[in-house]
């Protein structure tokens, strides 16, 4: 093929040497392009990864391999019905080892510094010889649905920490920022050795409570000098709070995030402790230069120290998995009304008429029940 046919088809015909573009011919098999090689494949022939069966996740999980544990919390997400039943074969399995970690769910405003605190805490866990699992929940748009699963990104130093593992997952819209599945993701963790589990959920205010039925300490992270620290106080999740943490005390910022501190301390005092036997407080730290972020370890020892010795620990744990099972019947009784033949039949009609204001809502619903009911 001489030079001239290689040029582009956007060349004019009578164009001279300005034209200096020309098309190479395409490169096939292991050929890259250079005099003298000829064409062959120099990798191996593209194939599919092997598909595991229950024990290679289970033993994955139990041996340490991140890949498989990896694997196993995609496999627990998936909402696939082919996936489920092996999902919940894998998690029975798995159940006996799990429960020996402590669970600590993560929350605040956005920009609170959330995942620079759970960077430089996770560190501080790692070089102490233990093993954290960070379940990173990554807001989902309520639009294009998609999330943008940064955390682990943002978290570099801790990512590098051979004892810890980061998994970030979408909320989906999910009511508190929390995945349907991440009290499943969370044994998994557990099972595969990972003594601590930080849970970091999305910044959304009061629907936020969701984690504490997951977790057994439930740290806030508050920001100061954004407005009247009271304010806050409005907010449901600070009764649900084990403690609350003012961050970003450093610099100009300390006085700030000290009286913000003896603020909240005076209110908590007037509010009903989240957790039987003990009373919350409200602290400082800088996640950026460290300071007091060795403490909030010491608050997590003492608090369980302290739950288990009244037995209120063990009593919470087993609160949050029957909960879960109620969560799980809502949640199925939900998906099997809205896929009923014959509410999907009538559904159409139904929102017509409610929209256009000639039935009301409860009656709307009153028909949808009887529809479903039919079947």
């Amino acid at each position: 093929m001489s030079k001239e046919k290689q040029r582009p088809e956007w060349v004019p015909e009578e164009a001279g040497t300005a034209f200096a573009s020309h098309v190479m011919e395409g490169v096939n098999g292991g050929h890259d392009g250079m005099p003298g090689q000829t064409a062959g494949r120099s990798s191996p022939p593209f194939s599919r990864r092997r598909k595991l069966s229950v024990d290679d996740y289970v033993q994955g999980v139990l041996s340490g391999n991140r890949t498989i544990l990896a694997q196993t919390i995609t496999l627990v997400e998936s909402n696939a019905p082919r996936y489920i039943e092996m999902a919940q074969e894998v998690i029975k399995q798995l159940l006996p080892y799990t429960g020996r970690s402590i669970r600590i769910g993560i929350t605040g405003v956005p920009g609170a510094g959330k995942s620079t605190l759970i960077e430089t805490f996770g560190c501080m866990l790692c070089e102490q010889g233990r093993r954290v699992a960070v379940l990173a929940v990554d807001p989902s748009s309520s639009v294009t649905r998609g999330s943008i699963l940064g955390d682990k990104t943002r978290m570099d130093r801790l990512s590098r920490q051979p004892n810890a593992f980061i998994r970030p997952s979408p909320s989906g819209g999910t009511l508190g920022g929390v995945t349907r599945k991440s009290r499943e993701t969370i044994l998994v963790c557990e099972a595969a050795g990972f003594d601590t589990v930080l849970v970091e959920t999305v910044g959304v205010g009061q629907s936020e409570t969701t984690v504490r039925s997951m977790t057994d300490f439930f740290l806030l992270v508050m920001l100061t000098g954004a407005g009247d620290e009271l304010q806050g106080i409005k907010k449901g999740v600070i009764e649900l709070a084990d403690a609350l943490l003012i961050n970003k005390a450093d610099g100009d910022n300390i006085i700030k995030a000290q009286v913000a501190k003896e603020e909240y301390n005076r209110v908590l005092h007037y509010l009903k402790p989240a957790s039987e036997g003990w009373m919350p407080e409200a602290y400082t730290c800088s996640a950026l230069t460290g300071a007091g972020v060795a403490h909030i370890w010491d608050i997590v020892e003492r608090f369980r120290h302290q739950m288990q010795s009244t037995g209120t620990f063990e009593k919470r744990r087993k609160s949050q998995v029957l909960e879960w099972v109620y969560t799980m019947v809502q949640e199925h009784l939900q998906t099997g009304f809205f896929n009923d033949p014959n509410v999907k039949k009538i559904i159409p009609g139904i929102e017509q008429q409610v929209s256009e204001g000639s039935i009301s809502a409860t009656i709307a619903a009153k028909e949808l029940l009887a529809a479903y009911e039919k079947g």
